[in-house]
Order: structure tokens, then sequence, then C-alpha cells
């Protein structure tokens, strides 16, 4: 398996351990992110270090959001702020 298709595998499994809700392809057919319409944007890079990716979920269960995915990347809204997770 690729590297991203283990990130993003490894991402599901902890969205559903945590129980938070996730939002993909699945649900929608097109949905448009504009990174410009936020303030600040902050990029978390995995870099197979799991602790990244709990860490940015970990925001979603303190925001008491939702996390959105779209191709490759995972995001979080929160007002002003975007989080944005990748995979290096």
């Amino acid at each position: 398996m690729a590297k991203k298709e283990l990130f993003i595998k490894r991402c599901y499994e902890i969205v559903q351990e945590l129980k938070i809700p996730l939002v993909d392809e699945r649900v929608y057919s097109k949905a448009e992110i504009t990174d410009a319409r936020y303030g600040t944007t902050v990029t978390f890079t995995f870099e197979e270090d799991e602790s990244v990716i709990r860490g940015f979920l970990g925001l979603a269960e303190y925001y008491h959001t939702i996390v959105l995915k779209k191709r490759e990347s995972f995001y979080i809204s929160n007002g002003s702020l975007l989080f944005k997770l990748v995979s290096k």
C-alpha cells in the first residue's frame, strides 16, 4: 500500500475510534474549501508519526466540529482558523 493510502486509512481508523464526524467524498459530490477565506491556516504534515494525526483530530474534539476530507487532505474549520492535515 502506498504511503498516502496508509495515511488516509489510519486517519479513518482514528476518526472512528474518537467518534468524530467526518464528511468526505462519499457524502458529497462537490465541495469547495477556499483557504483565502480564513484569516489563518495551520498546516499539520504527517511524516509517519501518528501523534500528528491524533493532535489534528484532537482539535475537532476540542472545537466540537467535524472533519472534512477532500482528496488527500483533511480540514477542520473554526471561525477564522482553518486547520489542514496533509501527508508528505
